[in-house]
C-alpha cells in the first residue's frame, strides 16, 4: 500500500522483453542502498518487486498483465519515472490509499497555465471515469491528486510546483500515456452496488 506522495523522479537505464513481460532497470539513487531484494515500490503508480540491485540501478520484473495494463512496457532509457516506496502503518496519510493497483492508463490531453496555476486535462476510458468523483481522488503515475474537474471524457487537475518539480510531471505533454489508479474506496461502493442490483 502506498500514499501517493512520490520520493522522487529517477531514470530508467533499461527495459527489454523477456517474453511476454519484461524486465525494468531504474538508477534509483536517492533510494537504493535501502532497498533488499523482495521489498515493494511503485514505479509510475504500479507496485513492483525488487529482484536485483547493483549498486543505484534496481531492477524489476514486469509480468504480462502489467505491460498490457500499464505504460512500463512501452519506457525507454532515460525515461523519468515517479518511484515512492510501500507506506509503513505509523505513517502518517498524507495522500490517499493507493495499491499500486493500475486501472488502466489515460492520455494527456494538455498541461498548461490557467489562472497561475498548471491544470493537468487526461482523456480516459469511461470504465474509469464512472470511477471517479469531483474534488475525489485519483492516481497519475503514482501521484496522489484531486479532481478538480470531471467531464464525459476527461478529468483536470491542479498541479503545485512542489509536486511539478518532485515528479515526472514537469516532462509530461500533450499525447503522453499516464497510468491511471482510481480511489480504492469508490471502486469498493461501485462493485457493492452492482452487487446490489444498483440499488442504494
Amino acid at each position: 500500500m502506498f500514499r501517493g506522495i512520490i520520493e522522487g523522479a529517477a531514470p530508467v537505464l533499461e527495459r527489454r522483453a523477456v517474453g511476454e513481460g519484461a524486465r525494468l532497470v531504474v538508477a534509483l539513487a536517492a533510494i537504493a542502498d535501502t532497498l533488499v531484494i523482495g521489498q515493494s515500490v511503485a514505479i509510475n503508480g504500479a507496485c513492483l518487486t525488487v529482484v536485483a540491485r547493483t549498486g543505484d540501478a534496481v531492477a524489476f520484473d514486469l509480468a504480462g498483465e502489467t505491460v498490457r495494463r500499464t505504460q512500463l512496457g512501452t519506457l525507454a532509457p532515460g525515461d523519468l519515472v515517479n518511484y515512492e516506496r510501500a507506506m509503513r502503518l505509523d505513517d502518517r496519510l498524507d495522500g490517499h490509499l493507493v495499491q499500486g493497483h493500475v486501472d488502466g492508463t489515460g492520455t494527456v490531453a494538455s498541461f498548461d497555465a490557467r489562472h497561475g496555476d498548471h491544470w493537468l486535462v487526461i482523456q480516459a476510458p469511461q470504465e474509469l471515469l464512472r470511477q471517479m468523483v469531483p474534488k475525489g481522488c485519483v492516481a497519475v503515475d503514482g501521484i496522489s491528486l484531486t479532481l478538480a474537474e470531471l467531464a464525459a471524457d476527461r478529468f483536470a487537475c491542479t498541479i503545485v510546483p512542489h509536486t511539478r518539480t518532485m515528479t515526472n510531471l514537469a516532462r509530461r505533454k500533450a499525447g503522453d500515456r499516464v497510468n491511471l489508479e482510481c480511489d480504492v474506496l469508490i471502486k469498493w461502493l461501485a462493485r457493492l452496488q452492482q452487487r446490489n442490483g444498483g440499488a442504494g
